[in-house]
């Protein structure tokens, strides 16, 4: 009963977190007129603050020390703090400039650049559905390279952004809000160097728009950081199949913003494309399941064949005789 509560809570915050990732187009306009840029150096140096209260409160600084003695870490923390910066940058922009839509496509088409990044890089192989549903992710952006007259660069910057992101935090192994600190940490000083900048040259909008413009500027780390701490509360909860259907909420989200409420064109190829990227991870989430189900199967026949092997495998005279079994048995006083 505790594990099913435990799951029913998991779900609420992987809801919760992909639930304000899926809104949070309708944030970043709100900081206007501060440009993409700020707004990005904004959202670093206020996230390395809200996310050093959350330690506080935590009291979790431990991982500082071990991080700081292994080098390679700090590097590959490194180069995550560089790519987020790329996808961070590129999707306040996107909003900004009226392409929810193909945003969301960046995050729709996450799961099949994870792929093709897991086979190239890792050498992973991959079964035959699993090539279909590649095949079918080539021809969406083939046909969504056509309706827009270019590649759809934005959905593919984010998406192989993210995907690289999530390769080096795969190496890094280490939770996401001390990762998220670390990141924020590394991004700081260059950060907080350009908004100084700003400032000084009477190019930033931080102070001379009002108080209530300069607070939402500052609550870009409460923006970044909450979703995160959602997720990670969800990923230690719920399994990763569950995890992996909630993913699709947040471009799901994004694309209906995109249609309804910003009034994004939607060409019919457009509509194709979309419909292409959705036959792929449909294609991907069905064989997912279906591989976790013949694994739960298969360990479970497992477990039954292990205790029987070895029972086998015991000497006739070690056996308990069912005589025995007789003897042993006492009745009860009355």
């Amino acid at each position: 009963m505790k594990a099913d509560g435990e799951q029913r809570t998991g779900l609420l915050y992987g809801i919760s977190a992909y639930g304000m990732w899926g809104l949070v187009p309708l944030y970043w306009p709100l900081l206007q007129p501060a440009g993409a840029m700020e707004m990005l150096a904004h959202r670093m140096v206020w996230s390395l603050a809200f996310v050093g209260i959350a330690l506080l409160a935590l009291r979790r600084w431990g991982w500082i020390r071990e991080l700081l003695r292994q080098p390679r870490k700090l590097a590959l923390l490194s180069a995550a703090a560089m790519v987020i910066t790329v996808n961070w940058g590129v999707y306040i922009w996107a909003i900004n400039a009226g392409h929810v839509v193909e945003a969301s496509l960046g995050y729709f088409s996450n799961p099949l650049v994870t792929i093709i990044m897991g086979v190239v890089l890792l050498k992973e192989r991959l079964r035959p559905t699993q090539w279909v549903a590649v095949g079918v992710g080539f021809t969406a952006v083939l046909v969504l390279a056509i309706g827009y007259g270019q590649l759809p660069w934005i959905a593919l910057v984010l998406a192989f952004s993210f995907g690289t992101y999530g390769l080096i935090k795969k190496k890094v192994n280490i939770g996401g809000l001390e990762s998220l600190a670390a990141e924020t940490v590394i991004l700081f000083v260059p950060a907080l160097g350009y908004l100084l900048w700003l400032g000084a040259t009477g190019s930033s909008t931080f102070a001379s728009h009002g108080a209530g413009h300069a607070a939402m500027l500052a609550s870009a780390g409460v923006v970044t950081a909450v979703p995160l701490i959602c997720f990670g509360a969800a990923a230690i909860r719920v399994p990763m199949a569950m995890l992996g259907l909630l993913q699709y909420l947040a471009p799901i989200f994004q694309l209906a913003l995109g249609v309804v409420y910003f009034h994004e064109e939607m060409p019919a190829e457009r509509w194709a494309g979309f419909a292409l990227v959705w036959v792929a991870l449909a294609l991907l989430t069905w064989d997912a399941l279906r591989t976790a189900r013949r694994t739960r199967t298969e360990a479970a026949a497992l477990q039954l064949l292990v205790p029987a092997r070895a029972e086998a495998s015991t000497p006739v005279a070690q056996r308990p005789s069912p005589a025995a079994d007789h003897a042993d048995h006492k009745e009860p006083a009355s």
